[in-house]
């Protein structure tokens, strides 16, 4: 169910860095999504988002890209 609320909420940014590059396991080596993350974007709202920034985090920490 959406509300007012979220109807003038901004969109939440994508992660891109401009290095993309998709490892063997089909990571971004430049913003840590999946293929299947970056294609599917555009069409996500803001809380599915939120979910795969929260993945991408995690991915980056395990990667140590950052602690």
């Amino acid at each position: 169910m959406t509300t007012s609320l979220n109807l003038r909420e901004k969109p939440v940014r994508s992660p891109c860095v401009s290095l993309c590059a998709l490892d063997i396991d089909d990571i971004c080596m430049g913003c840590q999504r999946t293929g299947d993350e970056i294609s599917r974007w555009g069409k996500m709202t803001n809380e599915e988002r939120r979910e795969v920034l929260q993945q991408v985090n995690a991915r980056a920490r395990k990667q140590g890209v950052f602690s």
